[in-house]
């Protein structure tokens, strides 16, 4: 061993200890990576660069494109409105039917908007079946990760992979040749979930299970402190408004932004406005207080005075929200409601809202006017689940061209037309041209997070193979293996090592950066023993992405993980089993499908 891949082996070590530490971003986690290997000189700059011209992120970041063109355009409303219809059918046929219905789509599109898009028709439909959510989101999860194993484009650990063996001159994966693996491995696991999803799932509530039937029954009013007021330079609890029945202070607005109070400490001033939240036993105590007085009352221009609807939304992807705190928002100022508590992570918080930094997927409890919740409705920051967000009716008319162009990049890239890199920039070009999509709305489709990503491990990647540390992994697991099966039997041996510890790693990393890890050392392993490397490229394609266990595998089960009120565990119980049936498939199929 040289000194050289032990410093690699060393940095390969220290990013997974970071990924799964979590301090830090992946995307800097990796552009980190990115920055060491320049500056220790261990990979080669021109090499390190010329991960930038690896078609895998260029890829990615165009099938985001065009997957948002489909669901703005509105054609996945129509593959969701009959499921409304669905209601009268047995739990079974119709976890049978969505798992069907989402793994189709997924195959084609990028799986988390479909499962956004997803999220308010399965909150509906559990509502009209009289069961918990808990009982739907899990498989809606599932089965778009079920899905994206199908095709070339199906999710980006494919694209990943597919570049990287363009890159080291291997011959690339064909639009349905993961389909062998994918769509056995969906059939069995759409059935596994629509026979045991019901015995297996949890009944968990959702956030608003944390209020009383009372609570749920609040008005809004805003009253402020006039001058004069006996309650100037008194905190809210020794000015009584802490302790009183009835109602409470959810809010305190000076000079127009909504401030962060010590309810202990901090004094009110002339011409506060607070927003108050009653019950409705609890209005005549409010107006009767000493010391303010009702907006409306004294001729000023009030936010609300009417009955408040407690509802629930999740921190979308790529939200503007991410990583900004309810106080440092202005939330109540931009949006016009009132966020009463935090899920996040299968945990309420309640107290501390405004400071805490929001995250993608985190579920608000809100409060608000049925105006300001269709205002909130339009924005995409938020993924309300009160009832389906309103269809896009204009863009309809629009619908054949964007399938259009979606088929014809796939039928591109089937008959060997043109590569697949070059299709889907053509289409995005294509549909941003003819108006499917705004300039704008294409660049904040693209999880740019997620290239950067890419871009940092794939020099990762380049550096396991231009130092041989990927060929001395592969030739330690090799001899390992040696040592306990040989024969006829060890190429199935190497591929199961090689399909589990791939599935171990994205259970507690990202998809993505896993395939950009294992694919060098699966291409070294075939090497190493001999055989040959299509076998094992496709064990780690699909593996990298069958991740169940965990509501952290994945970015779709991270998103439905605080909807549903999951706990960690969950995921285990009910995942495990699938990942069993994934590796089994693998393991039968595989083999006879790509000879060793």
């Amino acid at each position: 061993m040289t000194w050289e891949i032990a410093f690699v082996l060393s940095l390969l070590l220290l990013t997974l200890l970071a990924f799964i530490w979590e301090k830090y971003p992946p995307d800097i986690i990796a552009l980190s990576v990115f920055s060491i290997l320049l500056l220790s000189g261990v990979l080669p700059r021109e090499k390190a660069m010329a991960v930038f011209a690896n078609p895998a992120a260029i890829t990615v970041a165009a099938m985001f494109v065009l997957s948002a063109a489909l669901v703005k355009c509105g054609a996945v409303d129509y593959l969701t409105s009959w499921f409304s219809r669905a209601a009268t059918l047995p739990y079974p046929l119709v976890i049978l039917l969505l798992v069907v219905t989402v793994a189709f789509i997924s195959a084609w599109i990028n799986n988390t908007p479909v499962v956004v898009v997803f999220v308010p028709v399965v909150l509906a439909l559990a509502r009209k079946m009289n069961l918990p959510a808990s009982k739907f989101l899990i498989p809606l999860s599932y089965a778009s990760v079920l899905g994206g194993t199908c095709t070339l484009i199906g999710t980006s650990t494919n694209l990943v992979v597919n570049g990287i063996l363009h890159d080291r001159g291997e011959t690339g994966l064909r639009m349905f040749e993961l389909a062998w693996v994918g769509v056995p491995a969906a059939a069995i696991g759409a059935l596994y979930l629509a026979l045991a999803g019901k015995r297996l799932l949890p009944a968990r509530e959702m956030l608003t299970s944390i209020l009383s039937e009372e609570e749920r029954r609040e008005y809004l009013t805003e009253a402020f402190v006039p001058l004069n007021s006996p309650l100037i330079g008194k905190s809210l609890k020794a000015s009584g408004l802490i302790s009183t029945r009835g109602f409470r202070v959810i809010e305190v607005v000076r000079d127009g932004v909504a401030i962060t109070m010590d309810p202990d400490i901090t004094p009110l001033c002339v011409s506060d406005r607070m927003v108050l939240s009653c019950r409705p036993s609890g209005i005549a105590r409010a107006r009767a207080m000493p010391g303010f007085d009702f907006t409306a009352e004294a001729g000023l221009e009030q936010i609300t005075a009417h009955e408040g609807v407690v509802f629930e939304g999740a921190v979308a992807p790529n939200s503007e929200l991410i990583g900004r705190s309810i106080g440092e928002l202005n939330f109540r100022q931009r949006f016009r409601v009132v966020v009463l508590a935090i899920h996040r992570g299968g945990q309420n918080v309640r107290h501390e809202v405004a400071s805490l930094p929001l995250a993608m997927g985190d579920i608000l409890l809100m409060m608000g006017t049925e105006q300001a919740i269709n205002s909130l409705r339009q924005e995409d920051d938020l993924i309300l689940f009160d009832r389906p967000p309103l269809p896009s009716f204009s863009l309809h008319r629009r619908i054949p061209l964007v399938i259009a162009t979606i088929a014809s990049v796939v039928l591109a890239e089937t008959f060997g037309l043109i590569p697949i890199e070059t299709g889907a920039i053509t289409g995005c070009v294509f549909l941003c041209l003819c108006g499917c999509l705004k300039t704008r709305e294409a660049y904040a489709a693209i999880e740019w997070n997620l290239l950067f990503v890419i871009f940092g491990l794939l020099a990762l990647g380049a550096a396991m193979q231009h130092t041989g540390a990927a060929a001395w992994i592969a030739q330690t697991i090799v001899s390992g293996t040696d040592h306990v099966v040989s024969g006829p039997y060890k190429p199935l041996a190497l591929l199961a090592c090689l399909y589990l510890v791939t599935m171990l790693l994205t259970e507690v990393l990202s998809n993505t950066a896993v395939a950009a890890l294992m694919a060098p050392i699966a291409l070294g392993l075939a090497t190493a023993a001999g055989l040959d490397s299509r076998p094992f490229i496709i064990a780690i394609t699909f593996a990298a992405s069958a991740a169940f266990a965990t509501p952290i595998g994945y970015q779709t089960n991270t998103y439905v993980y605080g909807i549903g009120g999951y706990r960690f565990s969950d995921f285990i119980k009910i995942g495990v089993p699938l990942n069993l049936i994934c590796f089994l498939v693998a393991m039968y199929v595989i083999p006879r499908i790509w000879a060793f």
